[in-house]
């Protein structure tokens, strides 16, 4: 097991090397001036080589890369002599535009973001499963016919038409919930739970069903199997049958969509969180690329792929401890 997760974790910083070269290259070796992008339309020539000179942009591309990396573990100056300042640790670049360091902006915009996230994946992952069990334990019966019907209707909306819809029925038309926005659960848990739900909603709606249609197509394979078959002719309840022996064996299906779902969710629930005008990493991304923020759409990007890649190993991880087979591999 060990040396299973020594390999698939040098096989992942490998890729954080290449995704950092990459993802530094496409935003910094175009054939546009990155300095021009720095300050709109009040851009002067002397504005632009002063940013130019500030943000290091002036510095062959080699050089530059390697500023950028160590300003992600130690930290970075930007400009020279009087007009210098510091960015802290990790260091993921300066938006001029907003006068901020790029990881405080990202700082603020995550905590929200992976709330959104983790509770649309709770509820996706309870309800998509549990409806597909549901299904393929009633396969060819109305019940099944229904809850899949569902599903497939669910899947078929688009996440935006989905919350739009919820926004009309819930807040205006019903106003069964208040339009509060995002507010901090430390600060009034009622109004925070109030602000998530209908988010949560959306996704959970949108994922479920994909979940729901996987589960029930793995489940109706599984029980097919002939330790299935055995299992019931020694008497075990159909409870531990089901939960014990056939879920187990659907689980890394299941386990590689979920942490892929979930990493791009935690990159930004981008349409969702426009809908419902919260201030998070989806939201962080639409203003950066309206604005042509490049530092802001460097590190977006550039942490999005990376939990990515963090998910696969995690996925990986798990893999081995549902299967041991695969450590093999």
């Amino acid at each position: 097991m060990a040396t299973y997760i020594v390999r698939r974790l040098v096989a992942m910083f490998g890729m954080l090397i290449a995704l950092s070269i990459i993802v530094f290259l496409i935003f910094n070796a175009l054939p546009s001036d990155p300095a021009r992008l720095t300050c709109g339309k009040s851009c002067s020539p002397q504005i632009i080589e002063a940013n130019r000179q500030r943000l290091g942009l002036d510095k062959p591309l080699p050089e530059q890369y390697g500023a950028f990396v160590k300003g992600i573990f130690a930290g970075r100056t930007y400009g020279s002599g009087t007009a210098t300042f510091d960015c802290s640790v990790p260091c993921l670049g300066y938006s001029f535009r907003k006068g901020e360091e790029v990881t405080t902006l990202i700082t603020r915009a995550l905590p929200v973001t992976a709330q959104v996230a983790l509770g649309a994946f709770f509820l996706w992952m309870v309800v998509g499963i549990g409806i597909g069990i549901f299904a393929a334990l009633r396969r060819g019966t109305w019940k099944d016919r229904s809850v899949m019907g569902a599903a497939l209707v669910g899947y078929s909306f688009p996440s935006f038409f989905i919350g739009l819809i919820f926004i009309f029925l819930l807040q205006i038309k019903l106003k069964v919930i208040g339009f509060t926005g995002f507010v901090k659960f430390t600060d009034n848990p009622g109004l925070w739970f109030n602000g998530l739900i209908l988010p949560w909603i959306t996704l959970a709606l949108l994922y479920a069903a994909f979940y729901a249609r996987l589960t029930r197509n793995q489940m109706l394979e599984t029980l097919g199997e002939d330790y299935i078959r055995t299992a019931r002719a020694k008497g075990l309840r159909e409870r531990k049958v089901i939960g014990k022996h056939a879920l187990r064996a659907c689980l890394t299906p299941l386990v590689t969509a979920a942490g892929l779902d979930l990493a791009n969710l935690l990159g930004g629930a981008v349409i969702t969180e426009a809908v419902f005008n919260l201030p998070g990493m989806g939201r962080l991304a639409i203003d950066s690329v309206v604005d042509s923020d490049l530092p802001i759409i460097t590190a977006v990007t550039l942490l999005v792929a990376t939990f990515i890649i963090v998910a696969n190993l995690i996925v990986d991880i798990l893999y081995a401890v549902i299967d041991p087979r695969v450590r093999l591999a």
